[in-house]
């Protein structure tokens, strides 16, 4: 994952943990005081919000903790490797293609953005400009060769950077 990605992760978490929770907490605590609980929709939905918070909470721990953070703006990229752009040739078609190679979380298939664990990139990882791989997909075999290996920001291609209003839970 790169630093932005993770810093995106704690973001979220300090979100959830500090703002988010307390103020569904508080909800809950309002609603809870008008009366009869187990009639009291405001009351419910106080509590399945928290409950999915604490959901939440749990999942972004659990991807915190198990996370490797790798600043591709440090390696060379002579090989294809995290955080590389490759530009490469169908050798069938002619037609150019290019791929950045990010973390899971940090992926977009549909602008570029493949995931480290895809079959495209793992077929390309530790491979050079003018090496030829095949790739095996459902219905077809593709080949391929690399044109150019290069380094560009993960988050200056990505298009859905998740913000605070993504954090809330309505």
């Amino acid at each position: 994952m790169s630093i932005e990605g993770y810093d995106i992760l704690i973001e979220e978490f300090k979100f959830l943990l500090e703002v988010e929770k307390p103020k569904v907490a508080h909800e809950k605590l309002v609603a809870a005081a008008l009366g009869d609980r187990s009639e009291n929709a405001d009351y419910q939905a106080a509590k399945e919000k928290l409950r999915h918070i604490d959901k939440r909470l749990f999942y972004l721990n659990s991807i915190i903790e198990k996370s490797q953070i790798i600043d591709p703006s440090l390696l060379s990229h002579k090989k294809v490797s995290f955080g590389s752009s490759v530009k490469i040739v169908n050798l069938h078609t002619e037609e150019e293609e290019c791929y950045t190679i990010c973390g899971v979380l940090e992926s977009e298939p549909q602008n570029g953005l493949i995931s480290v664990h895809s079959p495209l990139a793992r077929a390309m990882m530790g491979r050079e400009v003018n090496d030829e791989f095949k790739i095996q997909l459902p219905h077809v075999k593709k080949e391929y060769e690399i044109v150019e290996i290069y380094y560009k920001n993960i988050f200056s291609l990505k298009k859905n950077i998740r913000t605070k209003s993504d954090f809330s839970f309505h």
